[in-house]
């Protein structure tokens, strides 16, 4: 059984997801960018030489055992350990308050080269991919990215390109290179991955923008304070409310809690930081200090959920009050898909956006399901959580296919119907292939390519009738094709598409030419034939294009990202997903064309 790798695990904005999504992000490129030469990679024996942060040639790397001082740096300041010792406690906090940087000897310090947590053998990128790209080309491509990819498995493949080791381009400071991908996982709702990119750099190296972007990483993971080392270091390079609430958290847990407790009185509300957001910050500190100041929070007067404040309230153990966070959106009740400290039916409500947008796995959403089913009880998640067990484990396998389907639900909501999809894509997986199932096979087929079980999903081929929804999505989904596909086999399928302007028709021509399954020449004249343009291009087909000659995979990815942004695939056109499939094709990331494609049917 083949599984298609997963990663397991939001400013610069310069267009609108809608814009991006239907014309193409022409308005994201710098001036003169409109076709921009991309130098071909080189080999990977023969990476390309990046300079090291110091200014010359040498890696800055951990002295062995025994090496010279002169060698290993000079050693920190400080006050001798005959002094520390005989310091009373109120000089030891005395000198702690006013000492906040501790210097670190280079030799302990890491270079900023290869910086991401996914290396070239664990599935990442090549760390040249970006190392002769042009700075502004990169930095539009990153900032321009509102994070909110309408395809799962784009943001699988962004998330991956986004967190591999890479170098920065020539003539870019990689303390903002690391900013603008740390920032652009934040947007993706990538806490955790975002957390890990930004702490493969010293905090030494911050910049006040990536200083920013880790910041936001820890308060979208509600990891408070994990932003400690980064705050305590650039103490004083800002003196807005929300750094001087954070630097009062630091306090609490670092200098004892009645003295980040007396910093946070002196805060006032103003500047973005609101009274509820001072008393959940007490909240928080408190548990720092052995007498606990008691802190009630109350949501009367609360009109709004930041991420801040739901970061913090999800940290401190209290439920977030439901109006108020279904009128912030579903994507901010996605991030506590993945905290910990939040309730079941939290995380679940989450996972119902996640799993859609590619945050979660189907393994994570599993597991998620099988803590609740361990911990039993009554209602209506605990009932889902049965009902996942019979899609696994009921002996009839009609009862386990009811099961499925009512999981699903009536897909009134888009992305909870597709998220449930993803949760039972393995139970899809063990149900036998027979006529009989005929009629829901499109269905079970979209859910196991949902984890990418391509291998398991073809096996319904005997069961899918030339021109239908099932048809189309295995002959997307297939390694390899030898013969190209008909017009007459799209004409049926064309005959039987009701979804809005016959969008799915569009989106299986435009998949099946750019996997070169389908001739241009024959994609062109079932374009015009159907009523919709195909071969227009713009600046960002351009682009894509050419990142795809010279065979940059981290290059195209990260440009796919850029195309595929929207609230749905209603935003996406016929054009983008042709450029986007092509593209993925010929720099060797196949495997996500043929799933990107065959989801924009299954979506579209």
């Amino acid at each position: 059984m083949k599984r298609i790798p997963l990663l397991i695990g939001g400013s610069l904005l310069l267009s609108s997801a809608l814009a991006l999504a239907q014309q193409g992000p022409e308005s994201l490129l710098p001036p003169g960018f409109d076709k921009p030469a991309v130098k071909a990679p080189p080999r990977a024996a023969d990476p390309p030489p990046v300079s090291s942060p110091r200014g010359d040639s040498s890696p800055v790397v951990q002295p062995l055992p025994g090496a010279s001082a002169q060698s290993s740096g000079s050693a920190p300041s400080g006050p001798s350990l005959e002094r520390l010792q005989n310091l009373t406690p109120e000089q030891l906090e005395a000198m702690l308050s006013t000492r906040t940087r501790v210097d670190m000897p280079p030799g302990a310090r890491r270079a900023m080269k290869q910086v991401g947590i996914i290396s070239e053998a664990e599935n990442g990128m090549a760390s040249w991919s970006l190392a002769n790209q042009h700075p502004s080309l990169v930095r539009a491509t990153l900032a321009g990215n509102k994070g909110r990819v309408i395809s799962r498995w784009g943001h699988i493949l962004l998330r991956r390109a986004l967190a591999s080791r890479l170098n920065a381009p020539k003539g870019m400071d990689p303390a903002e290179f690391n900013a603008l991908r740390t920032a652009l996982l934040v947007r993706m709702g990538e806490g955790v991955a975002a957390r890990g990119l930004a702490q493969d750099v010293d905090v030494v190296n911050y910049n006040p923008a990536l200083t920013q972007a880790a910041i936001d990483a820890y308060v979208a993971t509600g990891d408070f304070t994990g932003a400690c080392p980064a705050v305590t270091w650039h103490g004083g390079v800002r003196k807005d409310k929300q750094w001087q609430v954070l630097q009062a958290i630091c306090t609490a847990f670092s200098s004892g809690g009645a003295r980040g407790m007396a910093q946070l009185d002196r805060v006032s509300p103003g500047d973005g930081i609101e009274q509820i957001d001072l008393m959940l910050a007490q909240k928080f500190a408190g548990a720092a200090g052995r007498g606990q100041r008691a802190v009630t929070i109350e949501w009367d007067g609360v009109s709004t959920m930041t991420p801040w404040r739901y970061g913090l309230t999800l940290a401190v153990g209290l439920e977030p009050p439901a109006n108020l966070l279904s009128e912030a959106g579903p994507w901010l009740s996605a991030t506590a898909a993945t905290a910990p400290m939040a309730s079941f039916a939290t995380r679940a409500a989450g996972a119902d956006v996640a799993g859609a947008a590619g945050v979660l796995s189907s393994a994570a959403m599993v597991d998620l399901y099988s803590q609740i089913y361990a911990q039993g009880g009554t209602g209506d998640l605990s009932d889902r959580s049965v009902q996942l067990q019979a899609a696994y484990l009921a002996t009839s396998p009609a009862d386990r296919l009811n099961a499925i389907k009512a999981l699903w639900g009536d897909g009134a909501n888009p992305a909870q119907f597709y998220s449930r999809q993803v949760l039972t894509a393995y139970a899809a997986a063990r149900l036998p292939v027979t006529s009989e199932y005929a009629a829901d096979a499109a269905g079970l087929i979209a859910s196991m390519l949902t984890a990418g079980l391509d291998e398991n999903a073809m096996k319904w081929g005997s069961v899918a009738p030339n021109g239908s929804e099932a048809w189309a999505l295995l002959t997307l989904a297939q390694s390899s094709r030898s013969n190209a596909v008909s017009n007459d086999q799209i004409d049926t399928f064309h005959d039987d598409d009701d979804s809005v302007d016959q969008r799915k028709t569009r989106f299986l021509v435009a998949g099946l030419a750019g996997l070169g399954r389908l001739p241009v020449n024959a994609a062109n004249d079932l374009a015009g034939k159907y009523g919709f343009e195909f071969g227009k291009t713009s600046r960002w087909t351009q682009m894509i294009d050419s990142a795809a000659e010279v065979g940059n995979p981290e290059l195209v990815a990260l440009l796919a990202g850029l195309g595929m942004q929207g609230s749905g695939w209603d935003k996406m056109t016929a054009r983008n997903l042709y450029h986007i499939v092509s593209a993925l094709s010929r720099v060797g990331l196949s495997d996500e064309a043929r799933m990107i494609a065959a989801e924009a049917v299954a979506r579209g």
